[in-house]
């Protein structure tokens, strides 16, 4: 059976380029990563943001000697560990996260071997061959303020931003960089909108004629700000995956294969067809792709039809769920938002499908709603969303009596999963469809009002998630694989925060699992722990 690669985390650099599926479209994300212009780099969770960073990242090391632009790649991934009385502990973590990083991967390239006014003021007055740095010192007391809230950090050593500015120009004086470009993974924590303000300011104040910065954040819950302006002050790119592009299954085909064992490339040679449903039905994520492929290794007609039916019908609903039990206060938004999906637009687009393929007409996944529609309405569609189980495809679409609104596009697993087999009907669905076919719900329709009635158009207050709740729960909310799961349960790590705070040396003592194995797991199991606390 294939051991596939669900994160990025989990891939060695030197692995990348191997795992890489170029075509047109990632191949102009990847260029525009690298360019000077700054890029906001949309998509849902498994999409592929942080995998397109990370090849960014190996291609302009790969070309520095000549070209002089040094990249640096890092994550804010942790900001949702951050329980301290500052009350810009964000902005403080980011600056000390930036400047360390920047020090720290120019040192890891050799490019930085003695210490400077430069260094000594991105690190906080630390020479560069002391570690921990002052800041990292800092960081990592911000980061392990889970553990010990209300602790003070002092930041009195962080240099502004005109200074941050200065230093790194000086650095690239000194060591002949055109351009500093930092690739910054997890901009900010999605249901804290105030972080992502703060966190796009820094991004604007920042960019310079020698540092562009780029960042990956999610559609639909990602907050700008009111000095940000997404269409002047960045290029904002969407990871949306054409499912009707000529070679939409042939690239998810080969993201698929070059992970694959002889076996698994051989049955999905097989079973071309079979293939292709999974693959659409993934709707363009390769994460989803990868976890389905490896629960039907066989990829037989049965066990297609028994995944499509498990997964998109529960599995591809349960991080939108657990929101509501992270965040109580958007609970009326992302329930309302399943049962509109689940109850009205997938039976709608089902009975339509089912008279259009008799008939042999196109067929549709999409739906449009009217721009009047009521504010909480459209926030409950941002957080679909971002959990992946609709797109957003196009605004200002006209519909009929040329009305104005916007069109959306379903999850294609969920839509399948409503099928008796769909192994044999999924895949003349997905190649007859057309945008074209779209059911409409105007400003007023009735579905609406049961969410209008239940709350007013949500408050920034109730998105606080508090952390030792999350910390509790058990392991099984967590994204790993069963045997992860059976390993972490044999040790006693019963709960989020027992992952969390476990040692490597823990995990070494679970039978089978070595030196390198325990990294793995604990790489493994931490991702899958910010990931779930990071919303």
């Amino acid at each position: 059976m294939s051991d596939f690669y669900f994160r990025t985390e989990d891939i060695a650099p030197e692995q990348l380029q191997d795992l890489f599926v170029e075509n047109q479209f990632d191949r102009q994300i990847v260029d525009a990563l690298k360019g000077r212009n700054p890029v906001v780099l949309v998509g849902s969770r498994g999409v592929g943001k942080s995998f397109l960073l990370r090849v960014a990242q190996k291609e302009q090391l790969g070309e520095f000697e000549e070209a002089r632009v040094f990249p640096v790649y890092l994550t804010f991934v942790k900001s949702s560990l951050l329980r301290t009385n500052d009350r810009e502990q964000f902005k403080h973590w980011m600056l000390a996260r930036i400047c360390n990083s920047i020090v720290r991967s120019l040192q890891k390239e050799g490019l930085i071997t003695a210490a400077s006014k430069s260094v000594d003021l991105l690190l906080g007055g630390t020479s560069v061959q002391v570690t921990p740095s002052s800041f990292e010192k800092m960081i990592m007391m911000f980061e392990d303020s889970w553990q010990t809230p209300d602790i003070e950090v002092d930041t009195s050593k962080l240099p502004s931003i005109e200074a941050i500015k200065d230093a790194l120009e000086d650095f690239c004086s000194e060591l002949k960089i055109k351009r500093l470009n930092l690739l910054i993974d997890e901009a900010s924590h999605i249901m804290i909108p105030e972080q992502q303000r703060q966190f796009f300011t820094l991004f604007r104040d920042l960019r310079s004629h020698n540092l562009t910065c780029n960042a990956a954040v999610y559609p639909g819950v990602t907050s700008y700000g009111d000095t940000f302006q997404p269409a002047h002050d960045a290029t904002v790119l969407l990871i949306d995956r054409d499912i009707q592009s000529a070679d939409y299954i042939k690239t998810m085909r080969e993201i698929v294969v070059r992970q694959a064992d002889a076996i698994t490339q051989k049955r999905i040679a097989e079973n071309g067809q079979n293939f292709a449903i999974l693959a659409y039905a993934s709707s363009g994520n390769p994460r989803i792709l990868l976890k389905t492929v490896a629960a039907a290794p066989s990829i037989s007609s049965s066990e297609v039809n028994q995944i499509v039916r498990d997964f998109y019908r529960i599995g591809i609903w349960t991080e939108h769920s657990l929101l509501a039990e992270k965040y109580t206060g958007h609970r009326p938004l992302i329930d309302w938002g399943r049962n509109f999906i689940e109850q009205t637009v997938l039976p709608e687009l089902k009975a339509k499908n089912d008279s259009y393929l008799a008939s042999d007409k196109n067929t549709s996944a999409y739906f449009w709603v009217h721009r009047d529609t009521p504010e909480v309405v459209k926030d409950a569609f941002r957080i679909l969303c971002y959990t992946g189980v609709v797109a957003e495809q196009s605004q200002g679409i006209k519909a009929t009596r040329a009305e104005v609104g916007t069109r959306f596009m379903v999850n294609l697993g969920s839509l399948f999963a409503l099928e008796a087999a769909p192994a044999r009907t999924a895949f003349e669905i997905a190649k007859s469809l057309t945008p074209k076919r779209m059911t409409e719900f105007g400003a007023n329709h009735d579905a609406f009002k049961q969410l209008t009635e239940q709350m007013p158009k949500l408050v920034e207050g109730a998105v606080g998630a508090d952390i030792n709740v999350q910390l509790q729960r058990q392991i099984d909310v967590l994204d790993l694989t069963d045997w992860q799961l059976g390993k972490l349960k044999q040790l006693e790590l019963n709960t989020v925060g027992d992952v969390l705070s476990a040692p490597e040396t823990k995990l070494k003592s679970a039978y089978y699992v070595g030196d390198v194995r325990a990294r793995q797991m604990r790489n493994a199991a931490t991702a899958a722990v910010l990931e779930y606390l990071s919303g």
